[in-house]
Order: structure tokens, then C-alpha cells, then sequence
């Protein structure tokens, strides 16, 4: 059965349960509808479309669960394990053919057990819908999987030290692998610190093609600083990463998207 075909059902099943709750009894269905039903076949499943996920084979699953069971109980930072509430170790398909990695998690990855679901995060999750994609088709990681400690600190995050994400980039590795993403994005410096060790810095590097384990990789900034510099001469910046990744992908690109942070007149 296609996948298509398995969403219609769902979707059917919740409707009906929906008008089920709001009290209706009876749906009429004429016999025509009915026969159509009985006879219909699934449709064969479409061709792959950039940013949509592919299937996920049960081993690549297997392989990946394992990999999530290691990192979930690793404690080789002793002091980031007895500080952490939960591991962050990365959302999205792992499948996908985009994959965004940023520095480490923060207090409310910290708390949620994901990473980018704060301020930053959301701001994320809109340039994801941007592209025209959603956190459901890409892949989602950092380098670090827990929280950097902050003892002595009521608030505030600080940056992982270079010991510490040498120490955590090997779950990245893995993750990478077996995701075989087309394109990586790094989020901001820190990020392609780890990635790439030092750099020329991230306001010259950013916009330029690299590569990462064989994979294309481009470096933009972080949403965070997005939400602390609101010019919109920055949000195009990025966002022209964001077309070039698209490019690379071989997504569709509307002229609204293309138009996205430019000024009028």
C-alpha cells in the first residue's frame, strides 16, 4: 500500500472520529461512493521530490536506534551528564537529504530533549518552511548533546569547549553516516568551529561551499543571531544561503521565495 493511500485512510479515520465527538451518528454515503471504495487501488508511489524524506529501511532504522540508545546513556563528560536533564540527541528523518547542525543545546533543549525549540529554534523552523520543506523531512542535530554546564549561573548558556565537542562529535559522525544527507548546513560559528576546526570566521566564510565528510556543506549564521541583529540586510544574507542550498538540492524555487528579504522598490 502507498503512502498516499495509508495518509487518506488516517486522515479519513480522524475526520470521522472528529464528527463522531461533536455527536453525529450517522454519515450517509451513497452505494456509488461505497463501490468506488471497494474498487479503488492504491496509486504506485511518486517519485522522490527534493526536501521530502525517503522510506527508511528497518535496518538503517535499527542502526540508528542503537546509535540514539548509546548516546542516551553516554557519560563521558562527567560533568555535563550530572548536570544535563536530558540528552539532546537530534529530530527530524533520518533520511533526510537536508541536515542543519548547530553548537550545543540550550536551557529549553535542555528541558525538551530536542534541539532548536526555543527562540533560535523557532526561527529555524520558519526558515525550514521557507524553503519549503518542514522538520519532519530534514535533520536536526548539534554537536554537542548535552548542555554545556553553567555552574554558579541561574541563566544563560556559554559555549562548548573544543575538548567537549572533540569528545561528542563521534555520535555526529554516526548520524551523518547513516543519514547520508545531500546537503549539511552548519548554524553558525561555534558550529563550523567543530566542524571545521579553526576558521577565517563565520562573516567571511558564511555564503561559501565546503565540504564535510565528503558532503557539501555550507555555513550561514545562526538563527540566534538573526533575533539579535533584525536588519534585513542579515535575514537576506542568510537567506541567500538558504537559495543556494535549495539550488544544490535541485528544489523548486518560486520568485516570491527568490524575492524573500529584498527591498521594495
Amino acid at each position: 500500500m502507498s503512502d498516499a493511500y495509508h495518509n487518506l485512510l488516517d486522515a479519513t479515520i480522524e475526520h470521522l472520529e472528529g464528527l463522531k465527538n461533536k455527536g453525529t451518528h450517522f454519515v450517509s454515503v451513497s452505494p456509488e461512493s461505497l463501490r468506488a471504495l471497494v474498487q479503488a487501488k492504491p496509486r504506485s508511489k511518486p517519485a522522490a521530490t527534493p526536501g521530502i524524506a525517503r522510506e527508511v529501511s528497518a535496518d538503517k532504522q535499527a542502526a540508528f536506534d542503537d546509535l540514539r540508545t548509546r548516546a542516551l546513556a553516554c557519560v563521558k563528560c562527567a560533568h555535563l551528564a550530572s548536570s544535563r536533564k536530558n540528552v539532546v540527541f537530534g529530530v527530524g528523518n533520518v533520511n533526510a537529504e537536508l541536515m542543519f547542525v548547530g553548537e550545543a543545546p540550550g536551557a529549553d533543549e535542555d528541558a525538551a530533549g530536542e534541539p532548536f525549540v526555543g527562540k533560535a529554534g523557532q526561527l529555524l523552523t520558519k526558515i525550514i518552511q521557507a524553503m519549503g520543506m518542514t522538520r519532519e523531512t530534514v535533520y536536526i542535530a548539534n554537536i554537542l548533546k548535552c548542555r554545556p554546564d553553567t555552574p554558579g549561573q541561574a541563566a544563560g548558556n556559554r559555549k562548548p569547549t573544543p575538548e567537549e565537542m572533540q569528545t561528542c562529535i563521534p555520535y555526529l559522525h554516526e548520524q551523518i553516516d547513516l543519514i547520508q544527507p545531500k546537503v549539511l548546513v552548519a548554524l553558525g560559528a561555534t558550529a563550523v568551529e567543530g566542524l571545521l576546526g579553526k576558521t577565517i570566521g563565520i562573516t567571511k566564510l558564511r555564503g561559501q561551499w565546503r565540504s564535510y565528510r565528503n558532503i557539501p556543506l555550507m555555513p550561514t549564521y545562526h538563527p540566534a543571531y538573526l533575533l539579535r541583529n533584525q536588519s534585513l540586510s542579515e535575514k537576506r544574507l542568510v537567506w541567500e544561503d538558504m537559495l543556494a542550498v535549495m539550488e544544490k538540492l535541485g528544489a523548486p524555487i518560486s520568485e516570491k521565495q527568490r524575492n524573500y528579504f529584498l527591498k521594495a522598490g
